[in-house]
């Protein structure tokens, strides 16, 4: 492969999950002369994504000034691709010291009429430790990284990783022949191998998911059921199983991959639930919701288990603009502006270690309902979490502004906008 090549002459870690506009880039920076400058149109995930890192470093070590402009709105219509202008100067010397990364945010496409040379020379810009990994950190103000840094180091402040293990959820392989509503389980008689399980985010309307909320996404037709069926012999099945795995059988779900690749393709492999739950994808910010009701999750959520912390404390203790803002930092944004997290971002995150109460957990989720925009319920929230820490007013303000500073860049809206509360459609 041409582009594993690239990496390789360059002697950089390469990865197959690479697109194919990093060794474009890669390439056009090892071809310019010294104190070259280089200008190009490439997707903004630049920032974030974790296939770029081999490039955000190149780049690092390799130019003197690296420049981007950054729009506020996606510039290219009919397509949810966010894109910036990526202008880079090479160094005359590779002992030359670089100035570093420097983000230029612009409203319209007037900016491009501007001199290059006086966004070059007037722009601020931001090297060391803080672009070492994802640039995200080049967003904010010294004041909110050095605020950031300083919760970082407290003892009540942990990462994910050391409170938490995270696990994948149930992975069928076919989820709409596997999770079904009830009208499907009471055709084919499948009550004894139905099991509760939610996997998307309008089967979770609060923080926790009880007994009633299940009962309501049963009544309300939603695919509530896990149909598990652990028998390893058909021939030791009822006929109305049977009758139910031969639709299965008549759509090829046994040719796809994660079916034909178990030894019975119906026996959905690694079967248990958690006591907390949280969704691989977030419209403002994401969420752990407790599992009271004890039922499965699909591979679109995660499986999280609480580390000598309690499930109620955990899940409080999530919401808040600390953890949200560092998932803006550590997570990917795709199109539409959905925030995602991998089990490794999410081992990164900031949590408040805080104790808490089931009646605390069950009035913030009546808070989580009721509320009518994201940043209402987050600065509530604020004050129950980061207050407990003792975290001033000012302090929750600025990293509440923080957050809002990059939840409205990955919206590609303005921060002056109210975004209310919706469903999420993922």
């Amino acid at each position: 492969m041409l582009a594993e090549k690239i990496f390789g002459q360059i002697k950089l870690p390469f990865t197959k999950h690479t697109n194919a506009w990093v060794p474009f880039v890669l390439t056009s920076i090892r071809l310019l002369k010294p104190g070259g400058r280089l200008a190009m149109v490439i997707p903004s995930e630049i920032f974030h994504i974790p296939h770029a890192q081999s490039l955000r470093r190149y780049l690092a070590e390799q130019c003197s000034r690296i420049l981007i402009l950054d729009p506020e709105e996606i510039w290219f219509d009919d397509t949810l691709q966010g894109t910036v202008l990526l202008m880079a100067e090479k160094k005359c010397d590779l002992l030359e010291k670089s100035r570093g990364v420097a983000i230029v945010p612009v409203k319209s496409r007037d900016a491009l009429a501007g001199d290059p040379e006086e966004y070059f020379q007037n722009a601020a810009y931001t090297n060391g430790v803080t672009i070492e990994g994802k640039w995200m950190p080049v967003f904010l103000s010294l004041r909110e990284r050095g605020l950031l840094a300083e919760l970082k180091a407290r003892n009540d402040v942990k990462k994910f990783a050391d409170i938490a293990s995270v696990d994948v959820g149930i992975v069928t392989g076919a989820n709409k022949f596997f999770l079904v509503p009830d009208a499907t389980v009471s055709e084919f008689a499948l009550q004894r191998w139905a099991h509760p399980m939610f996997g998307r985010s309008n089967h979770v309307k609060g923080l926790v998911y009880s007994d009633s909320d299940h009962a309501v996404n049963k009544e309300t037709g939603l695919p509530a059921n896990f149909l598990w069926f652990e028998e390893e012999l058909v021939e030791k099945l009822p006929q109305n199983v049977r009758d139910y795995l031969d639709i299965g059988l008549s759509q090829k779900l046994h040719t796809r991959f994660k079916c034909r690749t178990r030894k019975t393709w119906y026996k959905v492999p690694s079967v248990y639930s958690a006591p907390v739950a949280m969704l691989k994808r977030a419209h403002h910010y994401p969420r752990l919701v407790l599992n009271s009701a004890d039922a499965y999750t699909t591979d679109t959520a995660y499986r999280i288990r609480p580390l000598g912390i309690n499930s109620e404390a955990l899940v409080l203790g999530f919401v808040n603009s600390l953890t949200c803002l560092t998932a803006e930092m550590e997570g990917r944004h795709y199109g539409g502006g959905v925030l995602e997290l991998v089990p490794s971002e999410i081992e990164r995150l900031l949590i408040p270690v805080i104790k808490a109460t089931s009646a605390e957990l069950k009035a913030a989720d009546k808070r989580f309902r009721d509320a009518t925009n994201d940043s209402e319920f987050l600065r509530m929230q604020d004050a129950l979490v980061l207050g407990k820490l003792g975290v001033s007013r000012n302090d929750q303000e600025s990293l509440h502004g923080a957050w809002i500073k990059l939840r409205d860049r990955r919206h590609r809206v303005s921060s002056s906008d109210e975004v209310e509360l919706a469903p999420e459609s993922v």
